[in-house]
């Protein structure tokens, strides 16, 4: 089974978090909300109360494929300021596990220097935040182990990506049909 964690900050984009979660699970895989706090309960952006599934310290990470940063303020900059949560990106990057990030939060990955000399995207208006990256302005942007994106309006294609990267291209477009979106005619 492929697994997958999730890092929830207070202040993170709902939107941006669930969607993934969801649709990474109808896909089959076992995704852990992780909490990079001292509480289980995490409030997102528009106050809306997340129960994680796991402590930061209670997640065996080197069982995880897929490691998920969603954006929103203040949740990018209190990820960003997470000391543990970055020495696990930065051993997981060393293993070539997948990191992916959403709206304002591909910038902790540039905060760290680990998109130098690759192509990234984000929320319009962080770019400058992609320190060493080609910046691109597509839905998606996957390369290497890194993927993309740029905000809730793309919280599906993204989520959809991640799907494609774990399990296929075949599982992904199960997915998609399975939720109507896109490519379909009245």
């Amino acid at each position: 089974m492929k697994k997958a964690c999730i890092f929830l900050a207070p202040g993170f984009e709902e939107v941006e978090a669930l969607t993934p979660i969801d649709l990474l699970r109808r896909a089959g895989a076992e995704v852990t909300m992780v909490s990079v706090g001292t509480d289980r309960t995490v409030t997102g952006s528009h106050q809306i109360p997340v129960t994680a599934d796991a402590l930061f310290e209670e997640v065996d990470f080197e069982a995880q494929d897929l490691f998920i940063l969603p954006g929103g303020q203040p949740g990018t900059n209190n990820l960003k300021a997470c000391e543990k949560l970055r020495t696990l990106l930065e051993e997981a990057e060393k293993k070539g596990k997948l990191l992916a990030a959403i709206c304002a939060a591909p910038t902790v990955f540039g905060h760290m220097g680990l998109l130098k000399g690759r192509k990234a995207t984000c929320y319009p208006g962080c770019q400058e935040g992609l320190t060493g990256a080609e910046y691109l302005e597509d839905r998606v942007v996957v390369d290497g182990s890194f993927i993309t994106s740029r905000g809730v309006g793309t919280a599906i294609p993204f989520a959809l990506s991640l799907i494609e990267q774990l399990f296929g291209k075949e599982k992904s477009e199960e997915i998609r049909k399975s939720i109507v979106y896109g490519h379909e005619t009245t």
